[in-house]
């Protein structure tokens, strides 16, 4: 078994960084660069940092912040938010980030993730597919714009679609987990990952240690992506790892 990741992720909006439950209710967490350097210091594998409101607002994530991440951390980092073009994902490589993730800008155009593979990799491009289960439970749509807009699009056909296009991981964020300290949606990872062949991020609903090691036995994604929990300092990466460790999942220690 490949050795596990753990990530945590910076929501940030007007240049702090926030948590809410079903990205709604948003509340003030810290300040993104401090937060980015203890996460680094406490063993973090990776880092996600989504300007939240670019897209919504129409702006773009903030090149001078992403400079003051990258320069306090020697971890991966994934930017995301306000990213429509190929000059965005270059701004945002040129500024320190190692990956940039896309949503609404890869639903409406879906050949900026072929364009963006072309020219930087597959490795660089990351597609955040937030996903919410239809009423009849037949499946899941993607949503964008935060979780605002339903696309009436499925999920697991899209996943599988980006890919096919240049996508080279996944950041599968289940909005009805959301920030409700439930545990990952496996259901929903697990149809994922039967998928599609690229690394699968999980996100949304983790509330203990348990929902790590649920996660991971079940083999429902290469890496887990969690907010709240380190934020509020209820479990530091370490901790995460060394539990995980324990439980016989390899993680880097």
């Amino acid at each position: 078994m490949l050795t596990k990741r753990i990530i945590p992720c910076l929501d940030v909006k007007d240049g702090k960084t926030v948590k809410g439950i079903h990205f709604q209710g948003l509340k003030e967490v810290g300040d993104p660069v401090e937060m980015a350097d203890v996460y680094n210091r406490q063993g973090a594998d990776e880092l996600f940092f989504l300007d939240i409101a670019a897209t919504q607002e129409g702006r773009k994530t903030m090149a001078d912040m992403v400079e003051k991440v990258a320069s306090r951390i020697a971890i991966p980092f994934t930017v995301g938010g306000g990213i429509g073009s190929l000059e965005d994902v270059h701004r945002m490589l040129w500024s320190g980030a190692d990956k940039v993730s896309l949503n609404s800008a890869a639903v409406r155009n879906p050949n900026l993730l072929q364009e963006g593979a072309r020219r930087y990799g597959s490795q660089c491009m990351v597609l955040a597919l937030d996903a919410r289960r239809r009423k009849d439970d037949t499946g899941w749509n993607v949503v964008i714009e935060g979780g605002t807009l339903d696309t009436g699009i499925d999920a697991i056909q899209w996943a599988e679609d980006a890919v096919a296009m240049g996508a080279g991981e996944i950041l599968l964020t289940s909005m009805d987990a959301d920030g409700t300290k439930k545990g990952y949606d496996l259901p929903l990872c697990q149809a994922v990952r039967k998928t599609v062949r690229v690394p699968i991020i999980a996100s949304g609903g983790c509330g203990c240690l348990e929902d790590f090691g649920s996660l991971f036995k079940a083999d429902a994604a290469d890496a887990a992506l969690a907010a709240s929990l380190f934020h509020y300092g209820t479990l530091t990466v370490k901790q995460v790892k060394q539990y995980l460790q324990k439980e016989g999942i390899p993680v880097r220690l």
